[in-house]
């Protein structure tokens, strides 16, 4: 029962509560704060070793990691194309917006991304919640998995990201639990996600163009 309140706490209440009561400008900060908590809760889960995490290290597909790529940056073109064709390669290109004394926002991101957003989230996501809270769910966990990643992407209010992270919620899951692979779900999510902006899709997954549906 313990971990099940945890369960729900943490990866229901929480990204629910942010995503519906917070202003914009403190949805980062409160998922930091959250990630946080997440560390701890796995720092002290019975049989976790950081060092599992380096597990699988000399075993990337990097096949997958390149497929993973042009997959998500062909899936991104074809939904901005039909939904937001004004923000295709928003963040490429002469004119695009640059940051800290010059330097281009999408090289920004994809320098920072895979260690600010990508990594902190996999922890989270993949080894917290299957060596803490997997065994709640059985033979459906990667599906639960799937689904808890989509919910965090909540505060979005967009059936596009909910059905992205869905998709890629899963492709993680397997990448960690089935494949015993943390590094490559890391890879696999740092290229899926720099693919994503460097399309455009910057439109649906940043927290600027936020619009609640109430």
């Amino acid at each position: 029962m313990v971990r099940w309140l945890e369960f729900i706490a943490f990866f229901v209440a929480a990204p629910v509560g942010i995503a519906v009561f917070l202003p914009v400008g403190l949805m980062f900060p409160a998922l930091f704060a959250v990630t946080a908590v997440g560390l701890v809760l796995l720092a002290v889960t019975p049989g976790f070793s950081w060092g599992s995490l380096l597990s699988g290290l000399t075993r990337v597909s990097w096949a997958l990691v390149a497929i993973v790529g042009v997959t998500s940056f062909a899936a991104s073109y074809i939904i901005l194309w039909n939904t937001a064709p004004g923000r295709l390669f928003q963040l490429l290109g002469e004119g695009a917006p640059t940051m800290w004394g010059g330097w281009p926002v999408m090289v920004v991101i994809a320098a920072l991304y895979p260690w600010v957003s990508a990594l902190p989230q996999e922890i989270v996501f993949r080894p917290l919640f299957f060596r803490r809270y997997g065994h709640l769910f059985g033979r459906v966990a990667l599906w639960a998995n799937a689904a808890i990643f989509s919910l965090a992407h909540l505060m979005y209010w967009s059936w596009i990201v909910a059905a992205m992270t869905f998709a890629g919620g899963l492709l993680f899951a397997w990448s960690y639990e089935r494949r015993g692979n943390f590094p490559e779900a890391v890879l696999t999510h740092s290229v899926a996600g720099i693919a994503l902006f460097a399309a455009g899709m910057g439109a649906y997954f940043y927290t600027g163009n936020v619009v609640r549906p109430f």
